[in-house]
């Protein structure tokens, strides 16, 4: 949930059973969006920092699939043809009803995930399996374990972007695993061993109290 119409509707949802979490600017909702681990998202148009409808764009062309419900007080037309061409799912216009909110949120979560036939993600010099759980680079092939591939495939998919370490945590362990922050850490150690022995010419370089990047070497 984003926006100032999130917090309004927070005690409604969890009186439905609905678990939440919830985002008070653009910036913050984008990073929620990457980590791809929602049912569903309510996205509110207006929003500080990063827009609705810019965050939106970003986010589907990161390749985020997460079912979105655009929230928003324009309800012409051609407002809410640009939401869908954003990438929206649905569209509901301020003021709304409750309940029609939670029947369109059911709605979204019934529908069946998008079918991917890919199987790998190619970066640069690298090519990761996701189905076998192999790193494949210039001068080898080696195996990962799942945690290792799915840190990798987040890092692979964001080439030259900053994770953030709560992106990264969320991405690979869950929101609420109970994991030491040392953890990442280590796991990131992990990778770093794996790229060098299949000879990679991308690193994955610190960005300190932040999070990591993948990108080219300098070498």
């Amino acid at each position: 949930m984003t926006g100032s119409s999130a917090a309004l509707s927070g005690a409604s949802l969890s009186a439905e059973g609905v678990e939440a979490d919830f985002c008070h600017d653009g910036d913050e909702a984008y990073e929620y969006l990457l980590q791809d681990i929602y049912d569903v998202c309510c996205l509110d148009r207006m929003l500080p920092h990063t827009d609705g409808l810019t965050l939106l764009r970003k986010a589907r062309a990161a390749g985020v699939q997460t079912p979105v419900l655009m929230l928003t007080a324009l309800s012409r037309i051609g407002d809410r043809v640009d939401g869908l061409d954003a990438g929206a799912d649905d569209y509901l216009a301020k003021p709304f009803d409750m309940r029609e909110l939670l029947a369109r949120l059911r709605a979204l979560a019934r529908r069946p995930a998008p079918f991917s036939s890919h199987t790998t993600v190619r970066t640069g010099t690298l090519t990761l399996d996701l189905t076998q759980l192999t790193l494949q680079g210039p001068t080898g092939i080696v195996g990962l374990s799942r945690k290792e591939c799915d840190l990798l495939e987040t890092l692979m998919r964001h080439p030259g972007q900053l994770m953030g370490r709560s992106v990264l945590l969320g991405r690979v362990w869950g929101m609420d695993a109970p994991v030491e922050e040392g953890s990442l850490d280590s796991y990131i150690h992990f990778v770093r061993r794996r790229l060098k022995t299949v000879g990679a010419k991308e690193t994955v370089s610190t960005v300190r109290g932040a999070g990591y990047r993948l990108e080219a070497s300098s070498c």
